[in-house]
């Protein structure tokens, strides 16, 4: 088969994209490849078909829960068997998901990058049968990187244990840091081994534009009216995604907002209404557009800066993924830069108070000196802080750090599925008194579905199980609710929340390493991305495509003719013309008489003319 027959196959698809073929070749001919495709530019083909054109499973290493379901979930629908490994599952699960892709016919396992340092885990690899080590995004492994994980690290340890070739791939990389993870996943650092494919960041159907303004509800609004097509509004704070979904729909527009905050279902019913065109204009946090590939996004609006221009590429990339014109529009004013600056200090909490917050966690969780490698701590931030009158953005920071330190891993709003365990003896199931007849093919579905559901609590799948028993999600919800009062079982029902992973035991005061040279590092490049982004926001005489590709390493680049800069450029070189013409109809005319010809709708004036005549003048 070839890669083309593969991706016919599987995907239904005649051809590559761009560089895909490239990349699919070298990964074919055993080479370590490092890949940095532009957002959209279908990162996943580029593993997913060398992996089903070789014996064995791919072993794919992301940070984002979310995506690995989602994969998982569209792979499953292609008939082709994936399994995910992830935080919130017991060890139990794990086992028993690690079993399944060693035994079961398995293509794709997808791990979180913590997982790959446990014992569980790694007493798998002999008998996983790994065909290729896929690292997506690759950038977190990167100390220059924007989004650093500490965790990342583990899979240079992993390649020298395991014989197979690496697929790295990112979407945001530097020179610098494509060097770096070149090096890291190296089996030996000081000759890196990568074949280095890059595509170029062109989007020559997106149009940057760039606006310094105060009524930032106003010019969202006109962009909304202005602009068909459904679209994507970025906001930092889940608050604010409220206030202004309110005002879009106040004003008369299809809006909802997505945030971290919502309950798992709540998400999910909103990016499907979004998806299928439902809501027009998701307003939301960066929680939202991971692993979407809605290709007829036609506007993505910044309501502020981002910390960073790798961050603000990835998000902007969302809009415009078939190729049609498409807008992408950062708003900012002087508060924004400010409000930047102090984020950063916030960023990086004293050492001191870094140490404290590693203490708080173990007291909180009960966890004594010399005990707790390996345990994972349930936390609830804003209880936590309500404990100790600490700030949640504070905390939330501490924690990063300590993470990218190696003392923990810390997984923002992990999702627990719900969970199920038949109690009653099986005799008693068959003689209980049952108070609905609908819980006769549920508990039977739940018995045939999951065989040890009699000895543990397992979680299960709602919407397989109200399809076998001819339920609605939340009467399935009440069923499980009334067969748990019965006492015939055990139920939990589904949750979201925050999760620490220790990954040594608790050490005393003055005892902890927190790395100080690497503390002051990691601030530094977080100032240097700050002056980037403020860079772009200010620097209004170059091309907006032409500062984000230089930016990321591509210097020979032309103007795009469409971002806000280009367009400025042009209208003044339409008004210089006009201004000609005007100057050999009434030769001697002076400022005056310009104005009154200006003022004078039938005559067609630019509205810059007289701003463009000064220049004139100034220039001589």
């Amino acid at each position: 088969m070839t890669p083309e027959q593969a991706l016919k196959r599987w995907w239904g698809f005649d051809s590559f994209r761009p560089m895909q073929k490239e990349i699919v070749a070298s990964a074919l001919e055993g080479r370590d490849t490092l890949a940095i495709l532009p957002t959209g530019g279908g990162k996943s083909i580029c593993f997913q078909v060398p992996a089903m054109m070789r014996d064995g499973l791919a072993l794919v290493v992301t940070p984002l829960i979310a995506l690995m379901k989602d994969q998982v979930q569209n792979l499953g629908q292609r008939g082709i068997k994936a399994i995910a490994v992830h935080a919130g599952m017991s060890r139990r699960e794990v086992d028993l998901a690690l079993n399944n892709a060693a035994y079961g016919d398995c293509k794709f396992l997808y791990v979180s990058p913590e997982r790959l340092a446990t014992p569980l885990f790694r007493s798998y690899l002999e008998v996983l049968e790994i065909n290729y080590i896929v690292v997506d995004e690759a950038h977190c492994i990167s100390q220059w990187g924007y989004d650093f994980r500490p965790d990342y690290l583990n899979v240079g340890e992993l390649r020298k244990s395991v014989a197979a070739p690496v697929i790295a791939l990112t979407a945001t990389a530097t020179p610098r840091v494509t060097e770096d993870i070149a090096a890291r996943l190296s089996l030996d650092p000081e000759k890196p081994s990568f074949t280095i494919l890059r595509s170029g960041f062109e989007r020559p159907n997106l149009s940057y534009i760039v606006r310094e303004c105060r009524d930032k509800a106003g010019q969202l609004l006109d962009i909304c009216r202005g602009v068909s097509g459904s679209g994507i509004v970025y906001l930092r704070s889940r608050r604010r995604c409220e206030e202004v979904a309110a005002l879009l729909k106040a004003e008369g527009e299809n809006a909802s907002f997505y945030h971290a905050g919502l309950g798992t279902k709540s998400r999910s019913e909103r990016q499907e209404a979004w998806k299928r065109g439902d809501i027009r204009v998701m307003v939301c946090t960066n929680a939202f557009g991971m692993g979407i590939d809605k290709p007829d996004v036609r506007f993505v609006v910044h309501w502020e800066p981002t910390e960073s221009l790798e961050s603000y590429f990835q998000e902007a990339g969302r809009a415009g993924r078939d190729g049609l014109r498409s807008f992408a529009v950062l708003l900012w004013n002087a508060t924004d830069i400010a409000h930047l600056r102090q984020m950063l200090d916030s960023s990086f909490p004293s050492l001191e108070y870094i140490e404290d917050i590693y203490q708080k966690i173990h007291i909180a969780d009960g966890i004594v000196y010399e005990t707790g490698e390996g345990h994972t701590v349930r936390f609830d931030l804003e209880s936590f802080c309500k404990q100790y009158g600490q700030r949640p953005s504070q905390v939330r920071n501490a924690l990063r750090y300590l993470e990218q330190s190696g003392h923990l891993s810390f997984s923002e709003d992990a999702e627990f599925p719900t969970r199920v365990r038949i109690v009653a003896p099986r005799n008693m199931l068959y003689e209980a008194d049952l108070p609905h007849p609908q819980m006769i093919p549920l508990l039977e579905a739940l018995m045939r579905g999951y065989p040890g559901i009699m000895s543990y609590s397992v979680p299960v799948d709602e919407e397989s199980l109200a399809g076998e028993c001819d339920a609605t999600i939340p009467w399935l919800h009440q069923l499980l609710y009334q067969l748990s009062l019965e006492r015939i079982i055990s139920y939990i029902p589904a949750d979201t929340c925050s999760l620490v992973y220790l990954h040594h035991d608790r050490l005393t005061p003055g005892n902890l390493d927190l790395k100080p040279e690497r503390y002051h590092f990691l601030r530094s490049n977080a100032e240097s991305r700050l002056e980037a982004m403020e860079s772009y926001l200010k620097e209004d005489e170059v091309c907006r495509s032409r500062q984000l590709l230089a930016y990321f390493g591509q210097t020979r680049t032309s103007d795009c003719g469409t971002c806000d800069v280009c367009r400025s450029r042009s209208a003044e070189e339409r008004t210089r013309a006009v201004l000609k013409r005007f100057l050999k109809e009434h030769p001697g005319a002076g400022i005056r008489e310009l104005k009154e010809f200006c003022d004078n709708p039938e005559n067609g004036m630019p509205q810059n003319a007289v701003e463009v005549w000064r220049r004139i003048l100034d220039e001589g």
